[in-house]
């Protein structure tokens, strides 16, 4: 009886420590990663960060634009196969998909709104991506960004 009751306050502590230790990595990623803009295919888009996983599933839906040097950066913990979406669009935007050295994978153009649920993403031969960035439709081509070139953090 005493083992069962002591296991129980070790398990409530064991999970208070685990939601403690998360605030704190998030709050301090957030400190840690502070960039304000992206310089990509010669221009500085200032952005707005989407760290968390709620900050990362509302990502731009519900805003009803962007200026032509604002995007949205979606950072992630690690490399991986990130797939997005349009849902609660208002408005097209271009999407380029980043390795975690900054090189550009993937990009799609000009992804509306009436695409939902489709989702958009690199394919298995593209490689993983660390982060992904929003900005407004046409960007890409207007700036001749192809896969391979570079990003840099500001």
């Amino acid at each position: 009886m005493k083992n069962k009751k002591i296991w129980k306050i070790f398990s409530f502590l064991a999970v208070i420590i685990f939601f403690l230790a998360g605030f704190f990595l998030i709050n301090n990623l957030k400190g840690s990663l502070n960039i304000k803009s992206v310089k990509i295919a010669g221009q500085n888009i200032k952005v707005d960060l989407a760290l968390t996983e709620a900050e990362q599933e509302q990502g731009l839906s519900g805003r009803q634009s962007l200026a032509a040097n604002e995007g949205m950066l979606f950072v992630f913990a690690s490399p991986g196969d990130y797939q997005f979406w349009m849902k609660d669009m208002n408005f097209p935007i271009d999407m380029i998909w980043l390795d975690q050295n900054l090189k550009v994978i993937y990009i799609e153009k000009n992804a509306t709104p009436i695409s939902y649920p489709e989702t958009f993403g690199p394919g298995p031969n593209d490689g993983e991506a660390k982060f992904v960035l929003e900005v407004p439709d046409g960007f890409s081509e207007k700036n001749n960004l192809q896969v391979g070139d570079s990003a840099e953090f500001r």
